[in-house]
């Protein structure tokens, strides 16, 4: 074949192996884009972060969706507290951890405790090296802004109070695998009782008994209906947000690690911790810091803190101020000397209030069996007594009150020796029970009502409107039981029954505490207190009146005025006799945040006459105004941390998902919800992958602008990734494949062509 002919044939080859090749390499693109397409819609169809029980390889909570068996990873929490003591105040940041472990973008809301009479002050968001200062709003406009900007793919969050010691932290927009640090911090003055010092942090919001009672239905009747109206269904209040419950069977969550400062300001002597191991370290003699033992805990019982001094008392008396614009903020601590004489006590009419319901389960029951069995055999015969039990049902052992001889106090103990715990918390009917008083009229006895529960209920209101109705000459002295009790309910029950609340969270406090408690049982020590401050009616002071006090409680005053000058002057009777003493204001130290516990003890004096009166609007408008002018959360008041840029991408679905809480310590799930909520199927799955969360946690010390975040648990394998991944790899191979092969088919033929 000529030279030219041959060159031609070869060009011509060429040419249509290039066209094969091009149509090779359109299709394995075509393909190429399908299967991305594929995965890319496959990944929105799985936003919500949907998967099923065998992908799960690590600790994972799952909620169920509305796909049949493929649940939705639930966003998880880790907290970082840290609380300074000086004296009798304490500040405490509390950093939350908003962890989404999933695919999708979420809004976790999270239920959260804390002490009954914290003055909840400042709301931080930390985004990377940016912290975002939240603002004190009114409630609906904080929510507002909130909702907006959840809307609008911003980052927000949002701290709102159900009760003065139940919140919930809403945050908006958390992406794939993120987390949103959040901190919240809070005011509160420490817990004096004799020479003990004490603060508690709760860690879990106990599930709350909703009472059974008709829901109001209202009738909606439409124009042009004929005068035919429609039944609309029931609306539960809200006003209590109920968080999921995890079954004790699929391990614990929401790991906790805590640190304490403690400046006395007087020689430490004991410090000890009740319920949780801590590792302590002494700084000199006034100062000590400490941590849990173990770094890390569940949140799922109250974490309680006790100090005493190293001499035979504590100081009797602790003055202190802060200057806030044009006016300063005064907080006064002042424990009354015992008394040389103690008059005689009178007998009493003790009335014993036992809660044995489904809640109080397990431990809790053994301690409220055995405080009631130990108030037994402290009365004394010229006491009359009587045994009132409930559930969801009320008992009344004796048709009124027996004398405490032995017959009648055998005929008790074998009573409450059988009882267990089930059923509801209908609290009420056994209150109106308990404060029935056939002989209102009698002055020369006391009239007492102990009162041992958990407080888990939801309808606090009715009960403190029955208290303060129909009180009469009875004082209520509650006994909180438990890991987790409604420290909230328990001490205003007291306060407004003019009595005591005492804790026992274990047995070995039983003996201890009800001690205690019998020693204030017998008398008040002060009485008929008056304080007169120095600046009329220019001066604001709370509470007022001042409560009368029992044995070891100190009295607390906060006021404003102008100028702290002059002298406070306090008068009342000390165990039956005349007692005054005085106080120069102008020589109390200085320390910040004294400012804001006044207002916080203003609030609370004022939602205390709203209960009173029955009127809760009465006091709204004073209310607001002093939540707003010291950036304090109120039952009217919200703060709220909005970002300025959106980061959720259009079309992304934001899913919403409250974030579960643990069953107290100690309680029995299936004696408070009944059937099984979860499957034992799935809890079985779930046992030992939802164990290792706590060790997941690996939080820092603090989490400040430059914290780093949390190493995210991994929920499970992405199986269509890794498929999808795999087909294209298989077909990169094939590709490679074929063009080896043309290479070789068409160049081993050209050369031979050339050859031949």
């Amino acid at each position: 074949m000529p030279n030219t002919a041959r060159y031609a044939a070869y060009a011509a080859f060429r040419q249509r192996r290039s066209e094969v090749l091009a149509r090779i390499f359109f299709i394995v693109c075509v393909s190429l884009f399908v299967i991305v397409s594929f995965a890319q819609h496959q990944a929105r169809a799985d936003s919500a972060g949907l998967v099923r029980l065998a992908d799960v390889e690590s600790g994972a909570l799952l909620l169920n969706s509305t796909e049949p068996g493929k649940y939705v990873p639930a966003p998880l929490l880790a907290t970082d507290v840290q609380i300074d003591v000086t004296g009798p105040l304490a500040r405490a940041r509390v950093t939350q951890h908003f962890i989404n472990p999933g695919d999708g973008w979420v809004e976790g809301k999270y239920v959260f405790p804390l002490p009954e009479n914290a003055a909840v002050d400042t709301l931080k968001m930390v985004i990377g090296t940016r912290v975002i200062e939240g603002q004190i709003k009114e409630k609906q406009e904080a929510r507002q802004i909130y909702e907006e900007a959840r809307a609008d793919g911003r980052r927000a969050s949002l701290v709102e109070q159900q009760r003065p010691n139940v919140f919930t932290n809403s945050v908006a927009n958390i992406g794939p695998r993120e987390t949103i640090v959040v901190q919240i911090e809070y005011q509160q003055t420490v817990r004096q009782d004799g020479d003990a010092f004490s603060l508690r942090f709760p860690m879990v919001v106990a599930p709350r008994y909703v009472p059974k009672s008709a829901t109001p239905q209202l009738v909606d009747f439409k124009p042009g209906e004929g005068g035919w109206g429609e039944i609309l269904p029931p609306r539960e209040p809200l006003d209590l947000e109920q968080p999921p419950v995890l079954h004790p069977d699929m391990g614990q969550i929401n790991p906790v690690s805590l640190a304490i400062s403690i400046d006395a300001g007087f020689a430490l002597g004991t410090v000890e911790s009740a319920h949780h191991e801590i590792s302590l370290t002494r700084d000199g003699t006034r100062k000590a810091t400490l941590t849990l033992a173990g770094e890390l805990t569940p949140a799922n019982k109250d974490f309680e803190l006790v100090w005493k001094p190293a001499a035979a008392s504590a100081p009797a008396a602790a003055l202190f101020r802060e200057r806030v614009g044009d006016e300063d903020y005064i907080l006064v601590m002042l424990t009354p000397p015992a008394g040389s004489t103690v008059p005689a006590a009178k007998p009493r009419e003790v009335i014993l209030v036992i809660d044995n319901s489904g809640s109080m389960s397990g431990p809790s029951m053994d301690q409220a069996k055995k405080s009631l069995l130990w108030a037994l055999d402290r009365l004394k015969p010229a006491d009359t007594f009587n045994v009132i039990r409930f559930d969801d049902t009320t008992t009344v052992l004796f048709p009124q009150a027996v004398p405490a001889h032995g017959e009648n106090l055998d005929v008790a103990r074998r009573y409450v020796g059988n009882l267990e715990a089930n059923g509801g918390t209908e609290m009420l009917p056994a209150l109106r029970a308990s404060l029935v008083d056939p002989d209102a009229g009698d002055s020369s006895r006391l009239r007492q009502v102990v009162f041992l529960t958990d407080g888990a209920i939801y309808n606090e209101r009715e009960l403190f409107t029955e208290i303060t109705s129909n009180l009469g000459r009875s004082r209520i002295f509650t006994v909180g039981i438990g890991s987790a009790p409604n420290s909230y309910f328990m001490a205003r029950a007291a306060e407004a029954g003019r009595g005591t609340f005492t804790h026992i969270g274990s047995e070995t406090q039983v003996a201890e505490r009800m001690s205690v408690l019998f020693e204030k049982l017998q008398n008040p020590v002060m009485t008929d207190i008056a304080a007169s401050w120095p600046g009329g009616r220019n001066t604001q002071s709370w509470p007022n009146p001042v409560p009368d006090l029992y044995k070891g409680e100190p009295i607390v005053l906060s006021a404003r005025m102008p100028k702290a000058e002059g002298t406070l002057t306090l008068k009342g009777q000390l165990a039956g006799a005349p007692w005054e003493i005085r106080l120069p204001l102008d020589a109390g130290e200085t320390r910040p945040g004294i400012g804001k516990l006044w207002a916080r003890r203003k609030i609370e004096q004022l939602e205390a006459d709203a209960r009173i009166e029955g009127d809760w609007q009465k006091h709204d408008g004073d209310i607001l105004k002093t939540a707003l002018d010291h950036h304090l959360v109120s039952r009217l008041t919200s703060l709220v941390a909005v970002d300025v840029t959106p980061v959720r991408p259009d079309g992304e679905k934001l899913t919403t998902r409250d974030m579960p809480v643990n069953l107290p310590d100690g309680w029995d799930y299936e004696k408070v919800f009944g059937a099984e909520a979860m499957p034992a199927a799935q809890r079985a799955a779930f046992k030992a992958s939802a164990a290792p969360m706590l060790a997941m946690a690996a939080m820092p010390a603090s989490a400040d602008a430059s914290s780093g975040g949390l190493a995210l648990p991994q929920t499970s394998t992405d199986a269509a990734t890794l498929i999808h991944g795999g087909l294209l790899a298989f077909m990169l191979a094939g590709l490679l494949v074929a063009l080896r092969w043309l290479h070789q088919h068409w160049n081993g033929g050209a050369s031979a062509r050339r050859y031949r």
